[in-house]
């Protein structure tokens, strides 16, 4: 594979820019920018899009096919644990100047021993 690709947005070529110009006088053209690759053997993103404009615009118009790839038809779900616990909590009343005592519910989520 080449070091380079040209931009993928479907825009790219009429973005009114200086660098995107080319030909001789009289016949001038707006060109696709050309995209340097940044690791060659890297499969990445940024590979096929001069910015993340190009890259939006290529998703918009393609994003029918994109879900059309992989549907969803139902949501995903992870096992999870919730734990609550009482804690002993100040508030500042700003109109007494006063620290006020409460009591409020802290929850955590535990997904695969991981806190979330």
């Amino acid at each position: 594979m080449s070091d380079y690709s040209w931009c993928h947005g479907p825009y790219c070529h009429k973005k009114q820019t200086q660098d995107r110009v080319r030909g001789v006088k009289g016949n001038k053209v707006l060109r696709t920018r050309k995209v340097r690759w940044y690791q060659s053997q890297v499969e990445h993103m940024w590979n096929y899009f001069c910015g993340q404009r190009c890259m939006t615009d290529y998703i918009n118009e393609h994003l029918r096919a994109f879900i059309a790839i992989a549907p969803r038809p139902e949501p995903l779900e992870t096992p999870c644990e919730v734990t609550t616990r009482k804690v002993q909590g100040t508030s500042y009343n700003w109109q007494t100047g006063e620290n006020k005592p409460h009591t409020y519910t802290e929850k955590t989520i535990v997904v695969d021993n991981i806190n979330v």
